[in-house]
């Protein structure tokens, strides 16, 4: 929910381990450094399985009185965990029957930013169980969101945050988020624009790579006059972008991208990029969409 000043939150998913709060920590964070609210949610689903065939079930009452205890308490110690770390940040909190990804899709309506947990799940598993809430909440929300990834990523000095470009509408947004969180943190930029080479080759490969430096050149054409202590480095680099984005990425503060529609990266699906780089890469990442 939006705040009484007008402030939209920032909300983050909370997971029941305690030992898994790097996005947390980073939600936590990055609202102490915006000035924003925060908005602890943890989702519950419906009890299926965990019981042995033939034996006896609790009743829903029983069943939902028991997860609502549960759930108060993951919500408590988060809060805890926030207050410890920054006891000047707004938090309010949220307990959730339903899907995760769709209980924090509601959420996102009113929000600056969503911020999930990322274990690198398996292609099959995180398309197709409810285990992972980065890849439909990434494909549907209306705000950035930002999958965090466990274990703690490495970062390397300077600082730096990577930015896909391609052109696109999307990867516009993307550019305007990553100015802003490298000025929030004193970080340089990568500006990357990844030439994906068709298959049967490029007629001119000199003129087609003058392209994608006119475009990278004129996609971050102003932000630097809005952000002037962010340094930017402009990067053409050919490959497939996911694997390109990702090496680029490895010990960054965090990588973004543009997420939804067609276009760019000579064609390919933005949803592919941005789905690619989630399961693959090893530091935040924040999908924007336009």
């Amino acid at each position: 929910m939006t705040g009484a000043d007008g402030r939209r939150p920032i909300v983050v998913g909370v997971d029941p381990d305690t030992a898994k709060r790097l996005a947390l920590a980073w939600a936590a964070d990055e609202a102490d450094r915006r000035g924003l609210p925060l908005r602890l949610v943890h989702a519950q689903g419906t009890p299926t399985g965990g019981y042995r065939s033939g034996e006896a079930r609790p009743s829903w009452e029983e069943w939902n009185r028991a997860l609502h205890g549960v759930g108060d308490l993951v919500l408590k110690e988060a809060v805890a965990f926030v207050e410890s770390r920054w006891p000047a940040v707004e938090v309010s909190t949220l307990l959730a029957e339903g899907e995760p990804a769709w209980v924090l899709h509601e959420e996102a309506r009113r929000a600056a930013l969503v911020v999930v947990g990322s274990w690198h799940l398996t292609r099959r598993h995180g398309m197709f169980t409810s285990a992972s809430v980065a890849l439909p909440l990434t494909a549907h929300a209306p705000c950035p969101v930002v999958a965090v990834p466990e274990p703690e990523p490495l970062t390397q000095q300077p600082a730096y945050f990577v930015v896909g470009v391609d052109g696109s509408p999307q990867s516009a947004a993307a550019v305007d988020v990553a100015f802003e969180e490298a000025a929030l943190r004193g970080a340089l930029l990568r500006a990357l624009y990844v030439w994906h080479p068709p298959r049967l080759g490029a007629l001119d490969e000199d003129a087609a790579v003058l392209e994608c430096r006119r475009v990278l050149s004129e996609t971050v054409a102003g932000r630097s006059a809005t952000h002037p202590d962010v340094e930017l480095h402009h990067e053409v680099v050919r490959g497939h972008p996911v694997k390109a984005l990702t090496e680029a990425s490895e010990r960054a503060l965090g990588l973004v991208v543009g997420t939804r529609g067609h276009g760019g990266f000579t064609g390919m699906l933005l949803g592919s990029v941005s789905q690619g780089v989630l399961h693959h890469a090893r530091c935040p990442v924040i999908t924007v969409p336009a």
